[in-house]
């Protein structure tokens, strides 16, 4: 798929009446319709992510090389859902830093060999634009803001994933989390110098990314405190 193609741009549009529609329908809905929503997309989430898998099944493509659940957005989406679902501050942090880093980044420079109106096409940008949806509702629109030390924690839980993506990789000779070389399409990466540096490069680079996040919700939920009632109070903690 070629990037900013009007495909791409349509998915991208989604995205930025979706993103805040989301925090909307937290603040000013009443908690069953804001259950009834986020629900709604922890469903949608799971049928991009599984329905992906099974695409490749009935269409005989699937391959150990290519379609374990090893990616980082395997464990995005399942978190994703979780969080959606229950709206607990746990999971709703790591959703909120992993998406608007690693799922913003795949939406912006998808590395996608289908097409519209290919059934990958939807499936793709399905789990990637729902996972940014939930990060920026459950965090500015449920008020979830991530706890002290969740930029580390999710740092550490990444690379413990990329662990066990290294060794699916060493395994079936596949490239599970571009640990093996960089996506085709232009990315982040491809400013991060040749392999094996450019991973210690998105190592640094993403750990800093969360600590910017972090950071923004910081500044967001101390807004907040001066303004009684201008975001929804967190259902767990």
């Amino acid at each position: 798929m070629r990037q900013f193609s009007p495909p791409h741009l349509a998915a991208l549009a989604v995205l930025a009446l979706a993103a805040p529609a989301a925090v909307l329908v937290a603040r000013r809905c009443s908690d069953r319709v804001t259950t009834i929503v986020y629900r709604a997309l922890a469903v949608l989430i799971l049928c991009g992510w599984a329905g992906e898998y099974v695409a490749d099944v009935i269409q005989g493509i699937w391959s150990v090389k290519y379609d374990l659940p090893l990616q980082l957005t395997d464990l995005i989406s399942v978190t994703t859902a979780f969080a959606l679902w229950t709206r607990g501050r746990r999971a709703a942090e790591f959703v909120y830093l992993w998406s608007l880093s690693a799922s913003l980044q795949a939406t912006i420079t998808p590395d996608l060999s289908w097409n519209y109106p290919s059934v990958f096409y939807f499936t793709y940008f399905m789990y990637h634009i729902v996972a940014v949806v939930a990060g920026v509702g459950l965090t500015f629109g449920c008020g979830l803001y991530p706890r002290p030390g969740a930029p580390r924690r999710v740092f550490l839980a990444t690379l413990g994933w990329a662990t066990i993506a290294a060794a699916g990789d060493i395994i079936t000779g596949g490239n599970y989390m571009y640990l093996r070389a960089k996506p085709v399409n232009g990315s982040l990466l491809s400013v991060l110098g040749p392999w094996p540096w450019y991973i210690a490069g998105i190592a640094a680079v993403g750990f800093v990314m969360l600590l910017v996040l972090q950071g923004i919700a910081e500044l967001v939920r101390r807004g907040e405190r001066r303004t009684p009632g201008a975001a929804a109070a967190p259902l767990q903690s």
